[in-house]
C-alpha cells in the first residue's frame, strides 16, 4: 500500500469474526490472572516472564509501563503488585519470540508494513537496531548510532530557526530522560516541547491550576481508605487503571459509598473480585457502586449543577450542617456569585438534559450532603470535550462547597494515564514554561533559555502541515495514531524534512514519515541499564506525586539498544557541539549526576539521590493537600461555568471514543474487550437498540461514520471512519461509542477543548451510514452470539 495514501482508507474489507457475549458483571478475579499469564507466556519463556512479573511495581523492581496508579506506601508491595493491564504491558515489552530486526525491514517495504494493523505491527516484537529510511527509499535500512546522531544534528543545525523543530514526549519517559531532553531542547533554542498531556489531562491542569493553584491530585492512596464518599466520573478503572479497584475495595470495606457517573455501564464500576483475596474468590467479590448515574454524553456539567443546587437547598433547610461555611468564608472566593448563578437553572431542565432522574440526583446529593470526606476521581471521559475545563472546574466547585479539600479522605483525584506523564511535566516538558523555571535554568546552567511559548500538540501538527516546522523528533509514543484528524496529521508528518522516533516497538508512526525517517531503538522499562559507573536506575512520579525508583531487571533483547538518556546525550553532542551547558557523557555515565542537576533546578527535590533510594521514594510538596492554595490570592476559587445544551440534528449522534480491555492508549495487545462482551474484533459501534431501529439500520449491519465539521471558511467537510459493525448496547439514546484510535479521522485538528486544546474525542458529532451489498441488500457482518 502506498505510504502517501490517506490513512482512513486503511480499514478492512473483511472482519476477523466478531463474537459477542453478555457484558461481565465482576472485574478481575481468576479470569484476569489467567489472562495475565497467557499474555506473558505467549511471548517469552516462563522464567523470563515470571521474573518480570515478580519485579513489576516492586520497591526494588521496575515501574509499570502503563498507568500511573500509585503503589502502597511502605517498604514492600504485595507479592503481585500488578494488574491484568500491567501484565499485558510487560508482556508486550519483554516479548522474545519475535524481534523487529533489520531482517523484518528487508522483508517488508514501508508500503507493505503500512497495510498492516496496529496489532500486527506490535506483535513483531522489540526493535533491535537504528534504522533509516532515505529519501525515495522503499525500505528502512540499518544505520550506525554515530551516523544517526550526526545526521540529526546536521539537520537541526541546518534549519533557519530552532523553532522549525518539534520535540514531542510520551508519558513513558523517565524523569532523568525528560530533564535531559528539555535541557537539550532549550539549549538548542526552542520551547517546542508538546507532550501526550496535551491530548489527555491538559484540561485538568488548566482547571485545577486556576482554581486550586496546582494541577495535580490532592489525595494520597490511603485517603481512599478514609473516604466516606467516592465519586468516579468519566473513568473506566477496570480496564484503564485496574489497581485502582483495590483502593475502591478498601474504601468500600471501611464504609465508603461509591457513586459512578458514566454513559456506559462499566464492569469495573460494578463489582471487583480481588485475585489476591481469598474472601473475594470464595464469596464472589465486592460490590462497588452504591449509585450508578448513567448520564448522556457530555452532560456532566448539568449533573454537577443539579447536585450543587440540591446541596444549597439542603443547606437552606439545615443551616451549617451541609456546606462548610467556615472553609468557604476563610479559604475561598466567589461563593456568592456561584450561588446566584446556580439560581438560573431549573432542576427539571438539568435532569432532562443529562438523562438522570430527579430521584437519582437527590440520592446522590443526599450522600454528599451527609458526608464531608469526599473524593472525586475522573479521567478522559471529562477531559476530552470542548467544555472540559469548565466541567472540571465544576467538580472543584462541589469539593469547595463541602470543604472537601486538604483533609484526610477527601480531595481531587485526576487519574493519570501514562506512567510518568506527570513526572515529565514536573521535569519541564511543557511548551509554556513558567518564567521562574526558565530563570532557574539560566542560573544553574549559564545560558539564556528561550522565553517565547512553543507549540502544543495541535499547534505542532498545524506548523508541520503549513511548513512552519520541518523536523519532528518523538521521544516515545505513537504520534501518528494518537493525534486526532488522522489524515491531516499524517500529511503534516510527511511534509517534514526529517522525522525521528525513539521507540521500543514498531508502530504506525514509523510508517508515516518525512522525506528522511529514523527509528532509534531504546531500552524499555524492564531492561537492565548498564552505563560507565555500573547499573543504573531511573525515577518516576505517580498520580499522587510520589517520586520513586524503577530498576530494570531483564537482559535487553539486543546489544544495540541505548537508554533514552544515552540517546539524548548523543543527540545533544552532535547538535550543540561546544555550545553545551553540561558534559553529557558524565551525566549518562552516572544518572545520580542527572538527579543532582534536577535537585539544583526544581523545588521539592532536595536530597534527591538519598530520598529516592528510600523504599517507596518520597512525596513532592503539595500545598492543596495541606489545605493551602497556590493561587495569586492564596484562596481557592469558585467559578462560573456554562454547560452546552446539545441540539442534535435529525440523524446526528454524539460519539465517545473508548479503549478496549486489550489496549493501552494506542498499543493494542489483542482483539478482545472481555468486560463489554466483545471478542475478536475492534471495528464495532456501540448503539442503543432504539436508535438502530429509528435510523433504519439492523443489528450487526456494517456502517461508515461521518463527521461534518466546517473548515476555516465555514464550509462543512465530511470526514469518514470506514466499516464498523453496529452492536446493540446499553448506552443512552443519541449517544454512540467506538474504539480509539480507529475513530480519530472524524475529529478535525482544530476541534478541541477551550484553553487546553485537548481533542474532543468524547463528544464528536457524527452521522451513521449503513452500507449495502452489490445486490442492494444491507451488508450485515457474520456474528457469533454466545
Amino acid at each position: 500500500m502506498n505510504n502517501s495514501e490517506p490513512l482512513t482508507n486503511r480499514s478492512p474489507e473483511t472482519f476477523t469474526g466478531l463474537r459477542l457475549a453478555e457484558p461481565a458483571k465482576t472485574a478481575a478475579g481468576i479470569t484476569a490472572v489467567v489472562s495475565s499469564f497467557r499474555h506473558i507466556l505467549g511471548g517469552t519463556n516462563f522464567w523470563r516472564g515470571n521474573k518480570a512479573l515478580l519485579k513489576l511495581n516492586q520497591k526494588d523492581g521496575f515501574d509499570c509501563p502503563s498507568c500511573a496508579w500509585p503503589d502502597p506506601d511502605g517498604a514492600r508491595s504485595l507479592v503481585a503488585e500488578y494488574c491484568e493491564s500491567g501484565a499485558k504491558a510487560v508482556a508486550d515489552e519483554v516479548m522474545t519470540s519475535h524481534t523487529a530486526s533489520p531482517v523484518l525491514f528487508q522483508r517488508y517495504s514501508v508500503a507493505e508494513l503500512s497495510g498492516k494493523s496496529e496489532y500486527w505491527l506490535g506483535q513483531q516484537g522489540r526493535l533491535t537496531h537504528p534504522m533509516i529510511r532515505r529519501p525515495g527509499g522503499t525500505h528502512y535500512e540499518k544505520i550506525s548510532w554515530a551516523d544517526a546522531f550526526q545526521f540529526i544534528g546536521q539537520s537541526l543545525n541546518g534549519l533557519a530557526s530552532p523553532n522549525e523543530a518539534v520535540f514531542y514526549t510520551s508519558g513513558r519517559t523517565s524523569n532523568e530522560a525528560a530533564f535531559l531532553y528539555q535541557l537539550f531542547v532549550r539549549a538548542y533554542g526552542t520551547n517546542n516541547l508538546p507532550d501526550c498531556s496535551n491530548m489527555c489531562h491538559e484540561s485538568t491542569t488548566e482547571a485545577m491550576t486556576e482554581t486550586l493553584g496546582l494541577g495535580k491530585a490532592s489525595v494520597k492512596l490511603d485517603d481512599f481508605e478514609k473516604a466516606e464518599v467516592i465519586v468516579i466520573m468519566g473513568q473506566n478503572p477496570g480496564t484503564n487503571a485496574p489497581r485502582m479497584l483495590t483502593a475502591l475495595e478498601a474504601g468500600k470495606r471501611n464504609g465508603a459509598k461509591i457513586i459512578a457517573i458514566n454513559p456506559l455501564i462499566e464492569t469495573g464500576l460494578l463489582a471487583f473480585r480481588n485475585p489476591q483475596g481469598v474472601h473475594d474468590l470464595l464469596t464472589g467479590g465486592t460490590d462497588l457502586s452504591d449509585l450508578y448515574l448513567q448520564l448522556r454524553t457530555n452532560t456532566d456539567m448539568q449533573l454537577l449543577k443539579a447536585l450543587m443546587k440540591l446541596l444549597l437547598d439542603a443547606e437552606a433547610e439545615r443551616p451549617g450542617e451541609v456546606l462548610d461555611q467556615e472553609f468557604i468564608a476563610q479559604k475561598t472566593t466567589g461563593f456568592s456569585t456561584l450561588k446566584d448563578d446556580l439560581a438560573r437553572y431549573s432542576l427539571d431542565d438539568l435532569s432532562a438534559q443529562c438523562g438522570v432522574s430527579l430521584d437519582q440526583l437527590r440520592a446522590a446529593a443526599d450522600l454528599l450532603a451527609r458526608h464531608k470526606r469526599i473524593i472525586f476521581c475522573w479521567a478522559m471521559g471529562l477531559t476530552q470535550h470542548k467544555n472540559a475545563v469548565q466541567g472540571i472546574r465544576d467538580i472543584v466547585n462541589v469539593l469547595l462547597l463541602k470543604g472537601s479539600i486538604g483533609i484526610p479522605g477527601a480531595g481531587a483525584c485526576p487519574v493519570r494515564g501514562h506512567s510518568n506523564v506527570q513526572g515529565d511535566r514536573t521535569m519541564g516538558i511543557y511548551e509554556k514554561p513558567k518564567p521562574a523555571f526558565l530563570d532557574q535554568l539560566k542560573e544553574v546552567f549559564g545560558f539564556e533559555p528561550p522565553r517565547e511559548p512553543g507549540f502544543s500538540t495541535v499547534e505542532a501538527v498545524q506548523a508541520m502541515h503549513s511548513g512552519q516546522a520541518r523536523v519532528f523528533f518523538g521521544l516515545g509514543g505513537n504520534f501518528a495514531s494518537a493525534v486526532s484528524d488522522t489524515d491531516f496529521t499524517a500529511e503534516a508528518l510527511r511534509r517534514c524534512e526529517l522525522t525521528v522516533q525513539v521507540s521500543t516497538k514498531l508502530n504506525r508512526s514509523h510508517l508515516v514519515t518525512g522525506k528522511t525517517a529514523l527509528i532509534l531503538p531504546c531500552l524499555g522499562r524492564s531492561d537492565e541499564d548498564h552505563q560507565a559507573s555500573g547499573e543504573q536506575f531511573v525515577t518516576m512520579e505517580n498520580t499522587t506525586g510520589v517520586v520513586h525508583q524503577s530498576n530494570g531487571a531483564l537482559k535487553p533483547p539486543s546489544e544495540h539498544l541505548l537508554s533514552e538518556p544515552a540517546i539524548l546525550a548523543g543527540l545533544a553532542k552532535a547538535t550543540l557541539g561546544a555550545n553545551t551547558p553540561v558534559v553529557w557523557d558524565e551525566l549518562v555515565g552516572n544518572y545520580d549526576r542527572i538527579r543532582d542537576l534536577i535537585e539544583k533546578t526544581l523545588q521539592g527535590f532536595e536530597n534527591y539521590n538519598e530520598r529516592v533510594r528510600q523504599p517507596g521514594g518520597f512525596y513532592l510538596p503539595n500545598a492543596t493537600r495541606q489545605g493551602q492554595f497556590g493561587t495569586p490570592d492564596k484562596k481557592a476559587k469558585f467559578t462560573i461555568n456554562e454547560p452546552d445544551v446539545w441540539q442534535l440534528a435529525e440523524g446526528e449522534f454524539l460519539l465517545m471514543t473508548v479503549r478496549s480491555h486489550d489496549q493501552f492508549n494506542t498499543t493494542v495487545y489483542g482483539l478482545n474487550d472481555r468486560y463489554r462482551g466483545v471478542f475478536n474484533e475492534r471495528r464495532v459501534l456501540f448503539m442503543n437498540a432504539a436508535d438502530i431501529q429509528a435510523a433504519g439500520l439492523q443489528a450487526y449491519q456494517v456502517v461508515d461514520l461521518h463527521s461534518h465539521y466546517p473548515d476555516a471558511s465555514g464550509v462543512p467537510q465530511r470526514r469518514t471512519a470506514r466499516r464498523f459493525i453496529v452492536v446493540p448496547y446499553n448506552i443512552p439514546t443519541r449517544c454512540l461509542a467506538a474504539y480509539f484510535p480507529e475513530t480519530n479521522p472524524l475529529i478535525p485538528i482544530d476541534q478541541y477543548a477551550e484553553r487546553s486544546q485537548t481533542p474532543i474525542s468524547k463528544s464528536v458529532r457524527v452521522t451513521v451510514a449503513g452500507l449495502r451489498t452489490a445486490e442492494g441488500q444491507a451488508e450485515v457482518a457474520q456474528v457469533i452470539l454466545e
